[in-house]
């Protein structure tokens, strides 16, 4: 019988921990980490054991078409080497019975669900999605969650209990979100921690029942939107708006900061690990001779050899990594913006099946800056939470960014950012025509017919289409103009930056230099 599912939300609230407390906590996530581990090992020897065997090769040839048959071969199988998540939940016991203070630091119910979470990371192997499991250690072990919020890990009268501890949280009353998700039903509590500032931070997140906190200004509607999704913005047109919206706009990328903390970090490694580096030697750059720093000897990354890192490398490093942690925060917190945007036009999505996996080799920084990929998730998730659909379709069967109202294909250069209709309407941003002809896409074909009759102007097609009173064609070109004014409001913003009346904070008052270089690659690569 399947598990029955409910919707669910996450409510994370601060949590204040003595020093006394932190340490009982690192103890047992230490004994939840040699328990993951175990369980990831040994599902791992199961799994090689089963795919080896004569039995698995034979299940493997049955044919996709017969599903039931193959099904159930597969799940016999699995049964005959204890490959499932309930055998890992018994393997879990025995392990943390035979060490005793695994025992006494991790509870029965948390011991499992760690089970579970190791299953599913080597089932991930199984399926193909994953290459191989990654086995944690102490830095990489960061969450432990029960499996209900009665025994284990609960939330009771306010505060985490977990066996004898007892942790405070920081509440703040005024905040609608949080006193939400206190009132909800609570169906499990995770427990994790995350280094700020160079500090541990614990957090309880409270998997609650039901349906999120919902915003006044986050509503959804009703509405069909077309999506053109890019590298570092997001065309989109609904039933009575359009927008071309930039990811992470105005985020600081502290590069400069990083550069030179990358600069620190490099030469107290050579100092303190000269025997793993080449020597320096001299080289000639046009008339000049300027000495180069020798590279990292051959087989010192496969050896795994031990660097000494001194406590200048490892402030260096922590302040590094706060610095790429905040730049991440923003670009959620705007990319969030975007995707509320969007869903206040309409929650029935249609948009091209693109994968921004294979963006990243072409355009790497540029995706870490922007993560187009995080607003996709997250547009897809939220649209059919809300009871949307999302609908995907062929780049290639489709080529809307070559195609113009009349059905003619004409294939444009990345550069070419206007897109100039055969037709002779006017002129409108690439992205945005893009995003109104995936209004009109069918079962990965585009019928040009109702794109036609949607669109004003009839005269641009000979006169043959009746004069309609659709407001599609003042909505992209209205949109296109918002595009112009934001681009060159960000131009002048950037004439102003030595003025010595703007040189009030430390931070940047312009927009980013990744943000500049990625404009250049603002291009449908479909």
């Amino acid at each position: 019988m399947a598990r029955s599912s409910t919707k669910s939300f996450i409510t994370e609230v601060p949590l204040k921990v003595n020093s006394k407390q932190e340490s009982e906590l690192l103890a047992r996530f230490q004994a939840g980490r040699q328990v993951y581990n175990a369980c990831l090992n040994e599902a791992m020897k199961r799994l090689e054991l089963m795919r080896n065997s004569e039995s698995y090769k034979v299940a493997n040839k049955i044919s996709r078409a017969k599903k039931k048959e193959r099904s159930n071969t597969f799940r016999k199988v699995c049964e005959q080497f204890r490959y499932s998540e309930y055998d890992l939940h018994s393997f879990a016991t025995k392990t943390s019975n035979a060490a005793k203070w695994i025992a006494q630091k991790v509870d029965s119910n948390t011991q499992q669900k760690l089970a579970t979470r190791a299953f599913k990371a080597s089932e991930r192997v199984l399926v193909g999605r994953a290459r191989e499991v990654r086995y944690k250690v102490p830095s990489r072990f960061r969450s432990m969650e029960g499996k209900s919020n009665k025994t284990g890990i609960r939330w009771k009268d306010d505060c985490l209990v977990w066996g004898k501890l007892v942790l405070q949280p920081i509440i703040d009353p005024s905040n609608p979100v949080i006193r939400h998700g206190l009132e909800s039903t609570v169906k499990y509590v995770r427990l994790l921690w995350r280094i700020l500032n160079g500090k541990r931070r614990w957090y309880a997140q409270l998997v609650n029942e039901g349906e999120p906190y919902q915003k006044s200004q986050n509503y959804v509607v009703d509405g069909l939107i077309g999506l053109d999704l890019n590298i570092s913005n997001i065309a989109y047109v609904g039933d009575d708006h359009a927008g071309l919206l930039p990811f992470a706009e105005l985020v600081p990328t502290f590069q400069k900061e990083i550069t030179e903390l990358q600069r620190k970090m490099q030469r107290s490694q050579r100092a303190n690990n000269s025997d793993f580096f080449e020597p320096n030697f001299e080289a000639k750059r046009g008339r000049k001779t300027v000495v180069n720093k020798g590279k990292v000897k051959k087989g010192v990354k496969k050896a795994k050899a031990k660097w000494n890192k001194s406590s200048n490398y490892l402030k260096a490093a922590n302040k590094k990594r706060e610095l790429e942690r905040r730049k991440a925060a923003y670009a959620k917190t705007q990319n969030r913006r975007v995707v509320n945007e969007i869903l206040r036009h309409g929650k029935h999505i249609k948009t091209e099946n693109v994968s921004v996996r294979g963006w990243q080799k072409r355009y790497g920084k540029a995706i870490s800056a922007k993560s187009p990929g995080f607003v996709q998730s997250e547009l897809l998730r939220k649209a059919e939470n809300a009871g949307g659909t999302v609908i995907k379709f062929s780049t290639q069967k489709t080529a809307l960014s070559q195609t113009h109202l009349d059905g003619t294909r004409i294939k444009k250069a990345l550069s070419q950012r206007v897109h100039r209709d055969v037709t002779g309407i006017s002129d409108h941003h690439r992205d945005l025509f893009s995003a109104f002809l995936s209004r009109y896409v069918s079962q990965d074909a585009l019928i040009l017919q109702d794109a036609q009759d949607e669109y004003l102007g009839a005269a641009a097609f000979g006169g043959k289409l009746p004069p309609k009173t659709c407001l599609l064609e003042p909505i992209l070109l209205e949109a296109y103009q918002q595009r112009i004014t934001r681009e060159q409001v960000s131009k002048s913003e950037s004439t102003q930056i030595d003025s010595p009346s703007e040189r009030v904070s430390n931070e940047p008052l312009t927009t980013s230099q990744v943000v500049n270089k990625d404009e250049k690659l603002d291009g449908d690569v479909a």
